[in-house]
């Protein structure tokens, strides 16, 4: 799972080496919801995405209020929901599952933006995407 995420969180996009918190493998569906242990329903993911996340499958999109389904790593491809910032510290929810999942899993958390600021000062931001 973390090799097929080029062990980034499929979230955030924060690269496991640097990141403060340890990764996971995280079901998409969750169980509680009957979600199956099984490849194509597990992401990579920070502690902070998946502890926002937790059982959650849909959150409301900030522009309209209308309720949407969250990112789907195994269904999705980021770029078609998220972009950088100019500046690339921040994720852009670039349709409504993009600014739903922005806002829920709160992926411009502070200490987030923070590493940001100091891998891309670095020149180890933006990461690169690495999808099987």
């Amino acid at each position: 799972v973390a090799e097929r995420a080029g062990h980034l969180c499929e979230y955030c996009r924060t690269r496991d080496e640097f990141s403060a918190s340890s990764f996971c493998i995280e079901h998409v569906i969750p169980l509680a919801a009957s979600g199956p242990t099984k490849l194509d329903n597990l992401a990579f993911a920070c502690g902070g995405c998946n502890g926002h996340k937790s059982d959650k499958t849909m959150a409301p999109d900030p522009a309209s209020g209308e309720l949407v389904p969250l990112f789907n790593p195994r269904k999705q491809a980021w770029e078609a929901h998220f972009a950088w910032s100019e500046n690339t510290w921040l994720v852009l929810g670039l349709t409504p599952v993009g600014r739903a999942t922005v806002h829920t899993l709160r992926l411009n958390r502070n200490p987030l933006v923070n590493l940001r600021r100091v891998l891309r000062a670095a020149r180890e931001h933006p990461p690169k995407f690495l999808q099987g």
